[in-house]
């Protein structure tokens, strides 16, 4: 079993940055997918960054590659993601989530546990 406790969202203007962390609970945190997705009102929740066990490996969504940094601390057991050149588009509530594959993923289906989500604002 893993816990997921995101943090860091918050309101910040267009241009700005945040940086989002995810503390997992479990010793097996290093063995896992991690990935953040968001979800706007209305929308479906979409996939933003994945990043494989070491770190060694990540993907990006298209809408934010070149802005946005996925990262991890297995010795904390702690995810990031670095959001930089935000836009009105990137509000939404932002979750962090846990799968246990060896290969990156960025379905929704392949996610075995979730956190709570964060509330990130972009103001234009």
């Amino acid at each position: 079993q893993v816990q997921l406790v995101e943090s860091g969202g918050g309101l910040v203007q267009a241009g700005g940055s945040l940086r989002l962390s995810c503390a997992a609970s479990g010793r097996t945190f290093s063995s896992y997918v991690m990935g953040w997705f968001r979800q706007a009102p209305g929308n479906e929740r979409e996939f933003v960054a994945a990043i494989n066990w070491s770190g060694g490996s990540t993907y990006y969504a298209e809408s934010v590659k070149g802005r946005f940094t996925i990262t991890r601390d297995n010795a904390k057991n702690t995810v990031y993601l670095q959001m930089n050149s935000l836009k009105s588009e990137d509000t939404a509530v932002y979750y962090c989530a846990a799968a246990r594959s060896t290969i990156l993923v960025i379905t929704t289906r392949f996610y075995d546990y979730w956190g709570q989500g964060t509330q990130v604002t972009v103001s234009s």
